[in-house]
């Protein structure tokens, strides 16, 4: 009886480590299976430890939790998927739609903005765990940025000048409230999709655009005409200019040279100052009658002339 007990115990004993090693690898192959998760990209997994925020994973490829469930917890958000929502309608009929558009500006005008949000998850968990709804935030954090801003602002700057900068500003000012918030979202941008004054108004501001306009055109005809103006005025002036230096110049060489010329002559004027001033006579006369015949004759003495020359070519 001995015997046989001892081969029933040890046959027992077998079974008993054959069904644990059973269990421990189906519960490993179950940890394998849950803790094994893939990410693509554009795609941010939370990963929660007993209900508290352990980590977050943002590499793309396969990932393992480093405890199975229920101890670790995984939820994926697509942090690359960039999302919109639209804002008023300048043309509404509803009345809360045109409330909705409806803004003040900083003159104390009224003005119908319609305006596109884009925006995307940037911190999964808080996008995740610290609100409740993100639309609805965002609604009301994008209103009241775009109306904060709008009201520092002229009514020709919603309108024609600054929408671009008014669009920017609203965007940092979103930002700043969502990061207040703990709301896990980022804004990409902020667009003035249209932008109007009521519709009682539409007619007198468009004449001021339409006034605007053509003033503009006309800025930019007189700046055509001054640019092809002026350039050739500063041609002329500075051919006249460069005239009048070398007039100056030659004037000056030319003084500079009958200067020089006459102290060379004072040597010879003081050996022989008689014989001196007549050549320069004679030279004078020269000069100032080029064209005129000229008879030199001793004085007192009275030659007869006859103009050969003159009788030549037929001249009286």
């Amino acid at each position: 009886m001995a015997q046989s007990a001892a081969p029933r115990a040890a046959g027992g004993s077998r079974r008993r480590r054959a069904l644990a090693l059973f269990a421990l690898a189906a519960y490993a192959a179950w940890w394998g299976a849950s803790g094994y998760y893939e990410l693509e990209p554009g795609e941010e997994a939370v990963v929660l430890r007993l209900g508290a925020h352990a980590r977050d994973e943002r590499a793309p490829g396969v990932h393992f939790l480093h405890f199975p469930a229920p101890i670790e917890h995984l939820d994926v958000v697509k942090t690359g998927v960039r999302q919109r929502i639209e804002f008023g309608d300048v043309d509404a009929t509803d009345a809360a739609k045109l409330e909705e558009s409806t803004m003040q500006t900083g003159d104390n005008n009224l003005v119908l903005v319609e305006f596109v949000v884009q925006y995307r998850v940037g911190r999964p968990f808080e996008a995740l765990y610290r609100m409740r709804d993100d639309e609805d935030l965002l609604w009301d954090v994008a209103q009241a940025a775009l109306r904060q801003v709008v009201g520092r602002e002229s009514i020709d700057a919603v309108l024609f000048g600054r929408k671009d900068g008014i669009a920017q500003d609203a965007a940092e000012l979103m930002q700043a409230m969502l990061d207040a918030y703990e709301a896990g979202l980022a804004i990409e941008s902020v667009q003035i999709q249209n932008a109007q004054p009521p519709a009682p108004l539409r007619a007198a501001f468009n004449d001021a655009q339409a006034a605007r306009q053509d003033h503009t055109r006309r800025v930019n005809d007189a700046q055509g005409a001054a640019n092809e103006v002026v350039p050739r005025a500063r041609g002329a002036a500075a051919e006249l200019d460069a005239g009048a230096r070398a007039y100056r110049d030659s004037r000056v060489a030319e003084a500079t040279g009958e200067a020089a010329y006459f102290r060379a002559l004072v040597p010879e004027y003081k050996r022989a100052p008689e014989v001196t001033r007549k050549r320069l006579y004679l030279e004078t006369l020269e000069a100032v009658l080029p064209a005129a015949e000229k008879v030199i004759a001793p004085p007192g003495v009275v030659l007869p002339y006859l103009p050969l020359e003159r009788a030549r070519a037929g001249k009286p």
